[in-house]
């Protein structure tokens, strides 16, 4: 039945309802007030957000990253689990700024649906501002999108926004990398946010035998668990080894193998042991679900370490210390030496 050309037509007739964008702002007023930090002039409701670097830098370089969730949102939909993928969206983009040395600053987060589900929607900002809370990071602005027709019932994505700043005189950038550092390994909270197309694989190959815990956690919440934060606790570390932190490497899509070469200079390799970090029960599981090899694994997923710290070999153990007193779990993986035939990362 169509509807007579002469009724009127109002935006929720079309499939958007601006009362529920007007109620999810309300919702999100106060998170983004928990994030509050020097420097913010005005957030949220305003046509731009306004920061100020802080006066405490000399020579301020901006640092900016972006990044979504990927795939992981279809466990969401399927599992009607919300809360936990805002802290990755804030975590891939902090912790990428956070390799050249920079302090997160500030966030903006951009959320596009079909039909606006206020509960849905404020329980993915409440992870947002949740993520930026425990990395230091205010929540000053962003974008929700309600565009009926473009997203299947239910679902929606996700892409954030972030700026950091460092002093000029301490970007890392790897260009000091030489033989005999040592690469120092964090762990990750779990898978991250990189891979779950084959995670989603190894789920519907797996089916009904599927294991009911990993690693202690229910299966969901063991494949949901978030990008671990690694801001606060490696800024405090290259504080307290000015010069000796020499790279770090966010260990997010190409695993091991392809992101630790991003910091190496031309000439230098990182030679891993084989066993210096545990495999976890859910990296073990997605390897013998999906039957793939130690090299796809190091290529394609984290693998057990979310963030590599690569330090000069006469401070590396005060480092690993340092950290591990923080709350991180460290791991001495390997050591850089002269690159030869072999790649530029080694895991023998």
């Amino acid at each position: 039945m169509t509807t007579p050309t002469n009724t009127p037509l109002n935006y929720k007739d079309a499939g958007v309802d601006i009362d529920a964008g007007d109620a999810l702002v309300e919702r999100i007023k106060p998170l983004a007030k928990r994030t509050l930090r020097e420097g913010v002039l005005a957030g949220i409701g305003g046509f731009g957000a306004l920061f100020e670097v802080p006066k405490r830098y000399q020579e301020p370089v901006l640092v900016s990253g972006t990044d979504g969730v990927g795939t992981k949102l279809k466990l969401a939909f399927e599992w009607n689990m919300h809360d936990t993928v805002g802290i990755d969206l804030v975590a891939m983009s902090v912790n990428d700024v956070l390799v050249q040395g920079a302090e997160p600053l500030f966030f903006l987060d951009y959320f596009a649906c079909g039909k606006l589900d206020v509960d849905t929607a404020a329980a993915v900002i409440g992870g947002i501002a949740k993520g930026c809370e425990l990395s230091g990071c205010a929540l000053i602005g962003g974008e929700t999108a309600e565009m009926p027709g473009m997203y299947p019932a239910g679902e929606y994505d996700l892409a954030g926004f972030c700026v950091g700043a460092v002093e000029k005189s301490k970007i890392l950038t790897g260009k000091d990398v030489k033989p005999g550092d040592v690469v120092l390994g964090l762990a990750s909270s779990g898978v991250h946010s990189n891979g779950f197309s084959l995670v989603r694989k190894c789920i519907e190959r797996s089916g009904d035998a599927a294991p009911a815990m990993l690693d202690g956690k229910p299966f969901k919440q063991a494949l949901m668990e978030p990008t671990r934060l690694y801001v606060k606790n490696v800024l405090a570390a290259l504080a307290a080894h000015p010069g000796g932190i020499k790279a770090l490497a966010h260990i997010t899509g190409g695993g091991l193998l392809e992101n630790i070469p991003r910091v190496l200079p031309d000439g230098m390799a990182a030679h891993l042991k084989k066993g210096s970090w545990p495999q976890t029960e859910l990296f073990a599981w997605l390897q013998a679900t999906a039957g793939i090899s130690d090299v796809e694994m190091n290529r394609t997923f984290n693998n057990g370490i979310g963030m590599v710290v690569v330090v000069a070999g006469d401070q590396a153990a005060a480092c690993a210390d340092m950290l591990r007193g923080l709350g991180e779990a460290v791991y001495e993986m390997g050591v850089i030496a002269a690159r030869g035939a072999d790649a530029a990362v080694t895991v023998k």
